[in-house]
């Protein structure tokens, strides 16, 4: 291992020591915000690396690479990680949630995203895909108190070692075709030019049932609503706005480098047509606010898949762009929440009722990344719709581009009954807003990026088209 390799795996280290560092000092200390103040410092750290790259992008040896878009999402990753952990303390602590296994899962589930963003071969691709998955096992049930927490935990353990099986399943029969597990072998290999090989398309199915299951899409959906509904609200901020941010990297790292993605385009076709009017017609039912973001989680990522089958028309570009924007409007919606929660909101949307008016910070963020979700202008969610019909446009998906357009005019209604619940009903039972600094930091700064992103995308736009030239 050279000194150039050290560095490329440097976050990787950096988040794992401070992992072990947080296990270590709660063990011995029991000081709960020391030990989230670590992870943070540690979360952070990791993600500076990605400003100053490496003087070589890649380490054969580790099946590491540090290029472009490996140092964007790696900076994604670790500063998602650091505020789920700034939302996540007093959010904790009043759920009675101790222990210095929470930070420390957190920081051991970024590693895992972390290592997928770098992943040059399909063996690192699954390991920190696992990785990244084992934690969130964990974070979905450590609500030890509240038995929905467990059996949501449950439910998830159940159906992610389903995937995790399909997931390896078809690693192995794409290389028992490929010979090799090297992302450009495989590829050409099993997705070239020419007569396509009935085990590697088999392979590639499987592939894609474990992908479904990470982006949450028709069939593989039904564990979503349950785990959005029980997991603490941290926690599913950065299951929405991390784990399906790191599948959609994954299809990122494969789909661009095919010889043939039209290929895949059928199953894709199916699911994205499935995901966004099954997403959206469940979430017209719900009067659980939790559930019709869950069932909106399963029609947005319907959106991203639309991306990636139109490829020609810069759809990879679009999709990049959208999850990171989708993972920026989820943090600010269940970071809100989270404080919400804690100020004694109940699940339902009658408990909403007025509190725009009591919590103004926090229902003013929460009814910003409602617009931004429902993507109405100038947020950075009608940006990235825009990006992706367009591209469906050029591409002459044209059917998928009215559908997803339709579907996405009907989400505007059960979001801004939230937006109405807060403000346009009043009532004399409720608490006054209780926000600490570091809830108003992440929460302000996660509502900035949703205006500014929105307003001025190009910079992001233009290292996106680098990264995708084609």
């Amino acid at each position: 291992m050279t000194l150039d390799d050290i560095r490329i795996a440097l976050p990787l280290l950096i988040l794992a020591i401070g992992a072990l560092v947080t296990l270590i000092h709660g063990a011995l200390t029991k000081n709960l915000l020391t030990g989230t103040i670590i992870a943070v410092i540690t979360a952070v750290g990791a993600g500076l690396w990605p400003l100053q790259p490496p003087p070589t992008t890649l380490a054969p040896s580790l099946g590491l690479s540090a290029g472009g878009l490996s140092r964007l999402f790696t900076a994604y990753f670790a500063a998602m990680a650091a505020a789920v952990l700034m939302l996540s303390h007093a959010y904790n602590c009043r759920r009675r949630i101790r222990g210095e296994e929470y930070p420390a899962t957190i920081l051991f589930t970024a590693f895992g995203m972390v290592a997928l963003a770098a992943a040059t071969n399909l063996l690192i691709i699954f390991l920190g895909l696992e990785a990244m998955t084992f934690g969130f096992y964990i974070l979905a049930a450590i609500d030890r108190e509240h038995e929905i927490s467990n059996e949501a935990g449950l439910k998830y353990l159940l159906m992610g070692a389903l995937s995790a099986a399909f997931l390896a399943f078809g690693i192995a029969l794409l290389f028992s075709v490929a010979g090799s597990l090297g992302i450009g072998e495989v590829l050409e290999r099993t997705l070239g030019v020419g007569a396509p090989d009935p085990v590697a398309l088999a392979g590639w199915g499987c592939v894609l049932i474990g992908i479904a299951f990470k982006l949450s899409l028709v069939p593989a959906h039904l564990w979503t609503p349950d785990v959005y509904e029980a997991a603490p609200a941290p926690v599913v901020a950065f299951l929405s706005g991390g784990s399906k941010a790191a599948a959609v990297l994954l299809l990122l790292l494969l789909l661009p480098r095919a010889g043939d993605p039209a290929l895949l385009r059928m199953p894709l076709f199916a699911m994205a047509l499935l995901s966004m009017i099954l997403g959206n017609l469940a979430a017209l039912r719900q009067n659980r606010v939790r559930r019709m973001l869950a069932y909106s989680s399963i029609a947005q990522m319907g959106y991203v898949v639309v991306a990636f089958i139109a490829h020609q028309g810069h759809g990879f570009q679009a999709a990049a762009f959208y999850a990171i924007a989708y993972g920026i409007m989820s943090l600010a919606a269940f970071g809100a929440i989270g404080v919400l929660e804690r100020n004694g909101c109940g699940p339902t949307l009658d408990e909403y009722h007025g509190r725009g008016f009591s919590q103004p910070i926090t229902a003013g963020v929460l009814a910003l990344a409602l617009f931004a979700l429902a993507g109405i202008p100038p947020t950075i969610g009608f940006t990235g719709k825009f990006l992706i019909f367009a591209a469906a446009i050029r591409a002459g998906e044209i059917a998928l581009a009215v559908i997803g357009i339709l579907t996405a005019a009907v989400s505007i209604y059960y979001y801004l009954r939230v937006v109405t619940a807060l403000y346009l009903h009043r009532t004399s039972d409720v608490r006054d807003e209780e926000i600490n600094l570091a809830e108003t930091v992440v929460l302000v700064l996660s509502a900035a990026l949703i205006v500014l992103l929105g307003m001025f995308p190009s910079h992001l736009l233009d290292f996106l088209q680098a990264q995708f030239p084609s």
